[in-house]
């Protein structure tokens, strides 16, 4: 990444207040977003006249990725991790039909691995695969920030009694990231 100053917008979307994030440098005309959940439209706007490069996910469940077809172009990477993208086409396995509804995402575009960077927009996110909320959880380090999704909140951390969800893979994440949390900024995927 360049010296050219970082921006996130931090936008609260859909009725499971899902954090979603909206990155992009002074000086680009695109930008990338992390965990689209809804409200499509309210995600663009924030984008202003920048073109989305990419849609990158922390993880299935559908509060995370019911708005990334509203936002796809035919040039948008849509990016997961490889292990939850089963969830973008199966409601049973993204719970969103614990709400009553089928909500699914199209096929991504790039599966992500432990380690890979995604360089994209003028910046360059490293991949850490954060298991135990899902079996694919990634959490993305910018320099000194983290998006986290639902693997750890500011005071907590996500559940494991959906499915996929393993309490022990998810402690393992927890004390992985442990040493992240002073040097970084935290940007979890809800509030608390």
């Amino acid at each position: 990444m360049d010296k050219a100053t970082l921006h996130i917008l931090p936008l609260t979307v859909g009725e499971l207040a899902t954090r979603c994030y909206v990155l992009w440098l002074d000086g680009r005309d695109d930008c990338l977003v992390i965990d689209p959940g809804a409200e499509a439209e309210t995600i663009r706007r924030a984008c202003e006249n920048r073109r989305i490069a990419a849609i990158l996910l922390t993880h299935g469940h559908f509060d995370h990725i019911g708005a990334a077809r509203g936002l796809m172009a035919e040039d948008t990477v849509l990016a997961v991790h490889r292990l939850d993208a089963p969830l973008l086409s199966d409601p049973q396995a993204n719970v969103s039909w614990m709400l009553g509804r089928s909500v699914t995402a199209p096929t991504p575009t790039r599966l992500l691995e432990e380690g890979d960077a995604v360089e994209i927009a003028g910046m360059t996110l490293q991949v850490l695969h954060t298991p135990g909320h899902t079996p694919g959880g990634v959490c993305y380090k910018l320099g000194e920030n983290l998006f986290t999704g639902d693997t750890m909140f500011d005071r907590g951390y996500g559940r494991t009694d959906l499915p996929g969800g393993d309490e022990a893979a998810l402690i393992r994440s927890l004390r992985r990231l442990t040493p992240l949390r002073r040097p970084c900024r935290i940007f979890a995927g809800h509030e608390g």
